[in-house]
């Protein structure tokens, strides 16, 4: 039973909270039972309150306002570019939103998220709780938009046609960028298309709302 702060797995949880340390290191953590329980890779270790841990300890170590039965650590794992369908995020700087956009790709693409500059950590704590597992079962991948070689779509609100028009073959990457500015000018997808809303609305939609839909029509499902 782990009795003091000062023990070294406790020490590398409360270090990997930080996105330099994540990258030093290639690990991650993850917190709470039914996270720890989705895991598709063996740990590298888990602490459990009260069995391996002093459950006040592995509370103060928690990145979780109430605190946590169960802690893990695991190795990244990053995936190649592939698939019929799969996500291209630029400057996705909302650790939810990366999280919730992989957890839609899990659900409704056979490929990846593809990380481009500015995104945030997929491993960092906020991302992998919204993730809900699905960082395990469909590890992202790192590349720039220029090295993308299927068909690219971008969803723009200032876009001329609508998603429900766009006609593309697979393979195709949807691309979402940054909520205020979405994808830059100087980059040229294949398509840009935009997802109408009602003129009394919005003049545009939360970035992992805009994927989760894009990733539904493209998929075949409207």
């Amino acid at each position: 039973m782990i009795t003091s702060p000062d023990n070294q797995k406790l020490k590398q949880i409360r270090k990997l909270q930080t996105k330099r340390e994540r990258a030093r290191t290639g690990l991650f953590v993850v917190e709470g039972e039914d996270l720890v329980d989705a895991a598709t890779i063996p740990a590298e270790f888990i602490l459990r309150a009260g069995e391996d841990v002093d459950p006040k300890l592995l509370d103060e170590a928690s990145t979780l306002g109430s605190g946590t039965r169960v802690i893990g650590v695991f190795r990244q794992q990053w995936a190649e570019p592939s698939g019929d369908l799969s996500v291209y995020l630029h400057a996705v700087a909302d650790p939810g939103n990366v999280g919730t956009i992989i957890r839609s790709a899990h659900a409704l693409a056979d490929g990846p998220v593809i990380l481009g500059p500015d995104c945030a950590d997929p491993y960092g704590p906020k991302a992998v709780r919204a993730s809900m597992g699905s960082i395990f079962a469909r590890p992202p991948a790192r590349a720039s938009f220029e090295a993308l070689t299927a068909a690219t779509v971008a969803l723009d609100h200032r876009a001329e046609e609508e998603l429900a028009e766009l006609r593309a073959e697979p393979p195709v990457v949807l691309c979402v960028g940054a909520e205020r500015t979405g994808l830059p000018r100087e980059l040229h997808p294949s398509h840009r298309v935009r997802i109408p809303l009602r003129e009394d609305g919005p003049e545009s939609l939360n970035a992992a709302v805009s994927a989760a839909i894009g990733l539904y029509r493209m998929a075949g499902h409207a």
